[in-house]
């Protein structure tokens, strides 16, 4: 029982309640705030300049040639899933208010993860080369895509989205994320033997400079007011809508991806490529897409199904394994 507890809440969960807990009671504000804004800004650049770094060249050509499975991932992440909750909004927007609607909207049309999405490919025994390509692939191209897809879906008329222009909100995203990672993969034939050496120092640092992001954006939500907005009923739904949602997409993305014909492998890279949704990339894109009063309900949604997703996802690469077992051992013939 404890086993499978610590599955399901792992220490980056239960660490994320707490800064989410301590951005609600201790927020910054003030002078403490502008000094959370640019350490917030460093940690973005350097967690961006690690996934850079991290991506060989190699897996970049091992993984790109499969076009098929990486056309059904991309269908998936920028199509089929911001298709989904536009579709739900007749449903979501009375049920949870417009708000955290936005956020369900908002968390549809992000990229897909690159670290766990990798991790949960690789315990479930996938194509991880594939996996390396397509979940790099889709922060990068969600750069573009997702400010594109939120504009269209929401229109141009909602209150939530900043006044800055498409444009300009694209090359500061470009800018915050793009670059860094760029200049990671450029430092990787100096730095990437060490990265590849110290593993569990860099996942360190991933998360933490995660961990400062979602501190400080929550900080200036609850200074905006945000529990004011959100009432608990809402907070119970949008778990519950969260959940609906991922069911959804792993039923269908499953589904469809054995109707296509893809081999196992193959199967576990487009599940798990094609039905998460990255913080790391959203926290920092809502920061330039929305005003600091909309932020909070639109991460809302982000946070709770990031969090459902590793637990569902951490589960599933289980199954997968064991579904897989060890490769047999060949058969010696009897002598004669």
């Amino acid at each position: 029982m404890v086993s499978k507890l610590r599955l399901l809440f792992d220490r980056f969960t239960l660490i994320l309640i707490v800064v989410v807990t301590t951005a609600t009671l201790l927020p910054a504000h003030g002078q403490g705030a502008v000094f959370f804004h640019w350490l917030t800004a460093a940690a973005i650049a350097l967690l961006f300049f690690m996934h850079g770094a991290k991506l060989s060249r190699e897996a970049i050509i091992a993984g790109a040639t499969h076009w098929r499975l990486h056309g059904v991932i991309f269908l998936w992440t920028f199509v089929l899933f911001p298709l989904l909750g536009w579709a739900l909004g007749p449903v979501l927007t009375p049920l949870l208010g417009e708000p955290l609607y936005v956020g369900v909207l908002y968390l549809c049309v992000l990229p897909g993860t690159v670290q766990s999405a990798i991790a949960f490919t690789s315990i479930a025994r996938g194509n991880i080369p594939a996996a390396v390509c397509a979940a790099s692939a889709s922060s990068i191209v969600g750069i573009v895509i997702t400010p594109l897809l939120l504009q269209l879906l929401l229109k141009t008329d909602t209150s939530a989205l900043d006044s800055t222009s498409l444009l300009q909100s694209i090359l500061r995203i470009g800018q915050q994320i793009f670059l860094p990672f760029v200049a990671g993969h450029l430092m990787r034939p100096v730095i990437g033997r060490w990265m590849d050496r110290h593993r569990a120092l860099v996942t360190k640092v991933d998360q933490s400079s995660i961990l400062l992001v979602v501190y400080t954006a929550f900080s200036e939500s609850v200074v905006a007011g945000l529990w004011s907005q959100v009432d608990p009923q809402s907070l119970v739904w949008l778990v519950l809508v969260c959940c609906v949602l991922l069911a959804i997409v792993l039923v269908l993305n499953t589904w469809s991806t054995r109707r296509l014909g893809f081999n196992r492998p193959d199967e576990i890279t487009i599940v798990f490529c094609g039905s998460k949704k990255s913080m790391a990339t959203g926290v920092p894109m809502a920061g330039v897409l929305f005003s600091a009063s909309a932020i909070g309900p639109v991460l809302l949604p982000l946070m709770i199904f990031h969090q459902i997703q590793l637990m569902v996802c951490a589960v599933l690469a289980q199954h997968y394994q064991r579904m897989g077992g060890p490769t047999p051992p060949p058969r010696r013939r009897a002598p004669a």
